[in-house]
């Protein structure tokens, strides 16, 4: 889940027109999910163990840790549009609201963590974040499709090489929101 909190530094960074410190936050991001691909098999070595877990709860995990690896994965493709829009001319205007989306994003993600932390703590608790995430997944939805529609305005200041890796960058986004949704309705 870190992972996105770089991701909205990235983008921030950019918004700033800081490309060094915008490469820096990428360069973190791509060793933070190099650490969730580790972790993600390490938990996956322990389930298949099998000790203590009944069979059904072993997969629920197993799929829980999946879809993080997933919206690990989204967030490092997101970071990759970024990188590639380095050098490209982007309407100020549209990395704003795409900093917004990736603080939505930073949102989403913080729910579902406190969401996961309950889980064995307080299962109401755990059910209440996990409507949370659906909530701000839904206003995330929202920030993306406006973003979009900015497209027209913009669509004769960018190139159309670097409108589709920005509608990719804000795709990613809205998948890894996307995610965090499905993660909660594991929990």
């Amino acid at each position: 889940l870190d992972t996105v909190t770089l991701l909205h530094q990235t983008i921030k960074n950019m918004s700033e027109a800081k490309k060094k410190e915008a490469l820096q936050s990428i360069e973190n991001l791509f060793k933070a999910e190099k650490e969730v691909d580790s972790l993600r098999t390490e938990v996956f070595k322990e389930l298949t163990k099998g000790a203590a877990l009944f069979a059904e709860y072993r997969e629920d995990l197993m799929h829980l840790v999946k879809r993080l690896d997933t919206l690990a994965d989204h967030v490092k493709d997101a970071s990759r549009c970024v990188k590639m829009l380095m050098e490209s001319e982007v309407p100020k205007e549209l990395w704003d609201k795409t900093v917004h989306l990736a603080s939505t994003l930073t949102e989403c993600a913080n729910a579902l963590r406190g969401s996961l932390e309950q889980i064995t703590v307080n299962s109401a608790a755990a059910i209440e974040g996990a409507k949370k995430v659906e909530e701000i997944e839904r206003e995330l939805d929202e920030e993306y499709l406006k973003i979009k529609a900015l497209f027209i305005k913009y669509s004769d200041k960018m190139n159309c090489g670097s409108m589709v890796i920005f509608d990719d960058l804000i795709e990613f986004i809205e998948h890894a929101a996307d995610m965090c949704a499905d993660t909660a309705d594991y929990i």
